[in-house]
């Protein structure tokens, strides 16, 4: 390695390990109201979405599928809390980093996959890939491949539901990434202008691609809120009891003041940015060091010295969603492609839109 390639190298891992996670809540499950058969339900929601993507990087590698590949692995905590806290007809949208959000707003293990195959039964009916999930009768609205695309469409999601009255949140994800977009600035502009339901949360996972969160952006993400008057917090992300307290409280004021909130949640994700990241501008010390922050293993934790479960209990819980996460591989394999006629469907709204003949 050069001497200048070495500089980086330190330099990043130096920037990395100031990437301090803030400290977990203190609340139990019981200080939470969260039920002992909800505690299990989290954890295989969690297991679920990592043992999902860690079969995706399998038939990756085998050439199942191509395109891209962005495994959401490390940050399960994040889309299991928000979807324990908003109500299921709440809108969530989302980067194209969206397995484990689609999955926790009801895309079946079958359709993801099917997705990623590009079969006719994926959840966009094989047109999306890996980068594309919606499931708009669940509201999930993707799924957005062009960084930082998604922020002006929450807003639009969130005027409708105000225009409607009909009292739904819209919850944005984003990765830091997407900070220094312009569309940010438009976004949060109108979004507290005009007084809009929506909770907006970047996704701080350390990097973008593969540039260092503080080379990339100048200041503190988090108060990118200020210039607009606009709420916002911090939390830890690779704890599920601090983004369910967290977003319960974001939740509520949201719902009764109409008004936007911009939340930062510190996290990390295992895997490079992509497939064919190899992920070489951090070191093996950050990394296993982030892994014993793992959000997984610290629910695990939690609930065996209480002895809410024993070590059969959750293997069993493994065992159910690896053999889940095995029959949507088979249902993928098998699923047909979309025939050719597809080709010119869904591309307007209307049905007898007459470009279609």
């Amino acid at each position: 390695m050069s001497k200048n390639n070495q500089n980086i190298t330190s330099r990043t891992a130096t920037i990395i390990k100031a990437h301090d996670l803030p400290k977990p809540t203190q609340k139990t499950h019981k200080g939470l109201k969260i039920s002992e058969e909800e505690l299990l339900e989290l954890y295989r929601s969690m297991m679920l979405q990592r043992r999902f993507e860690e079969r995706c990087m399998q038939m990756y590698q085998k050439g199942k599928f191509g395109g891209f590949l962005h495994l959401y692995s490390g940050q399960e905590a994040v889309s299991t809390g928000a979807a324990y806290v908003l109500e299921d007809d709440d809108d969530f949208i989302t980067t194209y980093r969206n397995h484990g959000l689609g999955l926790v707003k009801g895309i079946t293990p079958n359709e993801a996959m099917a997705e990623l195959f590009g079969k006719k039964d994926g959840c966009s009916k094989g047109k999306g890939g890996s980068m594309h999930y919606f499931k708009p009768e669940k509201h999930f609205w993707g799924g957005h491949a062009i960084v930082g695309a998604h922020l002006p469409l929450a807003a639009g999601i969130a005027f409708a539901n105000k225009y409607q009255e009909n009292d739904r949140l819209t919850i944005c994800f984003f990765g830091d990434g997407s900070i220094d977009q312009g569309t940010l600035n438009e976004s949060f502009n109108l979004a507290q202008l005009w007084k809009l339901p929506v909770i907006y949360v970047v996704e701080n996972n350390g990097y973008s691609m593969g540039t260092a969160v503080q080379r990339h952006s100048a200041g503190e993400l988090v108060d990118r809120a200020l210039p607009y008057g606009m709420k916002h917090d911090v939390v830890n992300g690779m704890d599920v009891f601090s983004v369910i307290e967290k977003l319960s409280e974001i939740a509520n004021e949201v719902r009764k003041t109409k008004e936007p909130f911009f939340l930062e949640i510190k996290t990390y994700r295992y895997r490079g940015h992509s497939m064919s990241d190899p992920a070489t501008y951090r070191t093996k010390e950050e990394l296993q060091d982030y892994k014993k922050t793992d959000p997984i293993e610290r629910l695990k934790a939690y609930l065996l010295e209480r002895q809410i479960a024993k070590e059969t209990d959750l293997q069993s819980i493994f065992d159910e969603v690896d053999k889940i996460v095995l029959e949507s591989i088979d249902f993928a394999e098998n699923n047909d492609f979309p025939s050719d006629e597809a080709l010119y469907q869904d591309v307007y709204a209307e049905d007898d839109f007459p470009y279609l003949t």
